[in-house]
């Protein structure tokens, strides 16, 4: 339930970073300040897995962003693995065999399913080069109104459709926002975008930040900048 969740917890950083060491200093870096993080592919393959237990066993919330898709059977064996690792999140792509899959495999651990509606380095022209004959806001819903079927725990989608999504899915599963970028930050190889105040307002429940944190001169400040951005849009 979103009124549920903490405020500090509502952040989760985006670890990509390309080896262990890196990643490590990272998050000694940014302290307390965060408490959530990402692990996507990129270090994922790089010792990422042990990573997220460590950062698990030491209290810390783990979001493990491999976006699985496949036949059901290898979708459902791949969640049972991951939902040794203590994670709270894991993504598979919003196609309904998938889901349905990955919701099996994640049985009755406490491991979280979060369905990719569509990537928000994604816009209409990218959809229909892909051979979608769906408008972003018809897909979205309709991968939406699916996930609500099959019991999927949450959504990863663009924060500009949190609103509409929040009116189909309701309070009972999670809204996690990529594309989020500060007021005068690089808006890079990202297409849908809000800013933390905008994306909070908007009814999103968690705000993914890799870049603007990771690639700051200081980390700690940028993340203590959308912790306070993101207090004062919940009051």
């Amino acid at each position: 339930m979103p009124q549920l969740i903490a405020p500090k917890d509502r952040l989760i950083v985006s670890l990509d970073l390309p080896a262990l060491e890196p990643a490590e200093a990272m998050i000694a870096r940014l302290g307390d300040s965060v408490t959530f993080y990402k692990i996507g592919y990129q270090l994922v393959y790089a010792g990422g897995l042990s990573l997220a237990r460590k950062l698990s066993a030491a209290g810390k919330k783990v979001f493990i962003d491999v976006k699985l898709h496949d036949i059901g059977n290898t979708v459902m064996r791949g969640v049972e693995s991951l939902s040794t690792h203590g994670a709270t999140f894991v993504t598979v792509h919003a196609y309904p065999q998938t889901m349905q899959a990955a919701v099996e495999g994640r049985g009755n651990s406490g491991l979280q399913i979060l369905a990719v509606t569509v990537l928000t380095s994604y816009n209409e022209a990218d959809l229909q080069e892909a051979g979608y004959r769906h408008a972003i806001s018809d897909m979205v819903a309709i991968r939406a109104r699916q996930a609500k079927t099959l019991g999927v725990d949450g959504l990863v989608c663009s924060p500009e459709e949190v609103a509409a999504l929040r009116a189909i899915v309701g309070d009972q599963m999670s809204l996690v926002t990529p594309g989020i970028r500060p007021a005068g930050s690089s808006v890079g190889d990202q297409k849908r975008i809000m800013t933390p105040a905008r994306a909070i307002a908007a009814g999103a429940d968690y705000l993914v930040v890799g870049r603007p944190i990771v690639e700051a001169t200081d980390p700690k400040a940028a993340a203590d900048a959308i912790q306070a951005e993101i207090a004062q849009a919940l009051s």
